[in-house]
């Protein structure tokens, strides 16, 4: 048997060489292309409701409670350039966060000053502390009634998952949150406080807490299982020697969202008094607290969406995220029929709701792919700015409410009539922002692609074929 010997020549080994780097970078290419593109569509969806500026930090004299909170209100300046864009709670798209614009910010200061004043070392103490005491009172209340269907006596209205999920809400998810990310975060950054507060700060850049949004949403169908069922919680609650109670356990999430906001504001309060001259350290805890006050007032506006009658918990699971809900006069022009309406605005959809006293009747919504969004053409009225139409694309065989409309494939829908401009505004950057992101993602649902290493893998291959073959 003999055995032959392969000669090749340079010409071969850099032919399959090469060969192999190219679908290594491609590769490489691909996977570098994919972390771009979620950058880019959680910056979109955060920008929503989270991005900000933070130049100043305006401080509250009135405590922030969890039935309502308001926005922050411009602080002034010597240049007067920045209050057009500190007025607008969602306008970021013609810049950064001024904190990061400012050359100041981007070097570190000496903290030293910051830990020597007594009462700002106290409320980072307790910031801390109640972090560490929240954790383990979820924990705790997790281990008392988070296997509440393995009881043998439980009542069938509380056996079962889905029951239990009601029941608790996404507790569980909440307590994984600030276990694993929240409280881990304060504990390495005690001793540097714009590092915590900028951490902190991307938790909710990144949605994070939205899983208190949920928890709000089923705040209503966990009160009303508990009032069915009390006399055989209370009598659980004594078994197992709970002084507190269930009740006391759900409240835990809200009361401890509403808590941070007024840390921050004495935090803040004091850094003024005490004449503290770093920077840095300001600006990272103001944007820390604006965005916690956003997402507190998303989560309260939320506690509405159980009340909207005729619709079902199977609907919203369908319209994605909720970002938030806005009272205008509506004119819905198909019934002709004006009244006070909520618009609650979601991911993937606009619900409109007519308010009825302390009732909220579901009227409409719509497919943001489907809807356009206009301010009125008749410049002259004195609602003009604080007036948006509603248009939806027009059905074949549909009539038209205007010509112009019919036209471009769309009719008017509805007319929204705020009470102030300052609404408008801000309320068309959010939902433009919304559908701009709706539409991407109906785009991609609906194109399709081959990956490209696939592509460049079947021409090398056929090359090689025909080269060696």
């Amino acid at each position: 048997m003999e055995l032959t010997l392969v000669t090749l020549n340079w010409f071969d080994v850099i032919s399959v060489a090469l060969t192999f780097l190219v679908i290594f970078l491609v590769q490489v290419l691909n996977v570098y292309l994919h972390i771009l593109n979620d950058k880019a569509d959680n910056a979109k969806s955060t920008d929503v409701v989270d991005k900000a500026p933070a130049k100043e930090c305006p401080i509250l004299e009135s405590p922030v409670s969890p039935i309502a909170t308001s926005p922050p209100k411009s602080p002034t300046n010597s240049n007067g350039k920045l209050l057009e864009k500190q007025a607008s709670l969602l306008d970021t798209d013609s810049h950064e966060d001024e904190d990061t614009l400012s050359l100041e910010n981007l070097f570190p200061c000496d903290q030293t000053e910051i830990y020597a004043s007594k009462k700002i070392s106290f409320i980072i103490d307790e910031l801390i502390q109640t972090e560490v005491n929240y954790v383990n009172n979820l924990k705790k209340g997790m281990l008392n009634y988070g296997k509440l269907k393995d009881v043998e006596d439980v009542p069938e209205g509380l056996s079962g998952e889905a029951k239990q999920r009601l029941l608790l809400g996404n507790v569980e998810e909440i307590l994984e949150l600030h276990e694993q990310e929240i409280l881990p975060l304060m504990l390495r950054n005690q001793r540097d406080l714009k590092g915590l507060f900028d951490e902190f700060a991307v938790h909710f850049e990144k949605n994070r807490f939205y899983c208190y949004v949920s928890f709000t949403m089923g705040k209503k169908s966990s009160m009303q299982l508990r009032q069915d069922h009390r006399e055989w919680l209370q009598t659980y609650q004594t078994s197992i020697k709970d002084k507190l109670g269930i009740d006391s356990f759900l409240v835990q999430p809200i009361q401890r969202l509403t808590r941070y906001p007024l840390l921050l504001q004495q935090f803040i309060s004091e850094f003024y008094k005490s004449g503290i001259s770093c920077k840095p350290v300001l600006s990272a805890v103001c944007k820390l607290e604006t965005r916690m006050r956003r997402a507190l007032d998303v989560v309260n506006q939320a506690e509405e969406i159980p009340n909207i009658e005729e619709l079902n918990e199977l609907d919203l699971l369908q319209l994605g995220n909720f970002r938030r809900s806005t009272e205008f006069d509506a004119h819905h022009f198909p019934t002709r029929k004006k009244y006070r309406a909520k618009i609650f605005l979601f991911d993937r959809s606009l619900v409109c709701t007519e308010i009825r006293k302390k009732r909220l009747a579901f009227r409409q919504h719509y497919l943001w792919e489907n809807v356009e969004l206009q301010r009125p053409l008749e410049l002259a009225t004195s609602n003009a700015n604080k007036t948006i139409n509603l248009l939806v694309k027009q059905q074949e065989g549909g009539s038209s409410s205007s010509s112009s409309s019919a036209s471009s494939g769309k009719r008017e829908e509805f007319s929204f009539v705020a009470s102030e401009a300052a609404v408008v505004k801000q309320w068309l950057q959010a939902t433009h922002k919304i559908i701009e992101i709706a539409r991407n993602e109906h785009a991609r649902r609906n194109t399709f692609s081959l990956p490209m290493d696939l592509v460049i893998g079947v021409v090398i291959s056929i090359w090689l074929i025909w080269q060696y073959l």
